[in-house]
C-alpha cells in the first residue's frame, strides 16, 4: 500500500481538489468524477460527496493508495 501525506495549508480541502494536489488526476473535474465513481473513501467510508471538506487528522483512500491530511 503506497501512503502519501499532505500538509494541509489552511482549515481544509475538498477531496476533488486533494486528489488533484497529490497528483492522482489531473484537473478537479476529473476528481469530481473520480469521487462520483465511488473509487474514494475517507477514514473507511466511500465517499460521494465531490466536494467534501477533507480536514486535518482525516484519511482519503483510493485503491491502494492512502492520503494522510495534516
Amino acid at each position: 500500500m503506497q501512503k502519501i501525506v499532505f500538509d494541509l495549508t489552511s482549515e481544509f480541502v475538498e477531496v476533488n481538489q486533494l486528489l488533484k494536489l497529490v497528483g492522482l488526476v489531473d484537473s478537479g473535474g476529473a476528481g469530481k468524477n473520480m469521487v462520483a465513481s465511488g473509487a474514494v473513501s475517507v477514514d473507511g467510508k466511500q465517499e460521494l460527496r465531490k466536494t467534501a471538506k477533507i480536514r486535518s487528522g482525516q484519511t482519503v483512500s483510493v485503491g491502494d493508495l492512502q492520503i494522510r491530511v495534516q
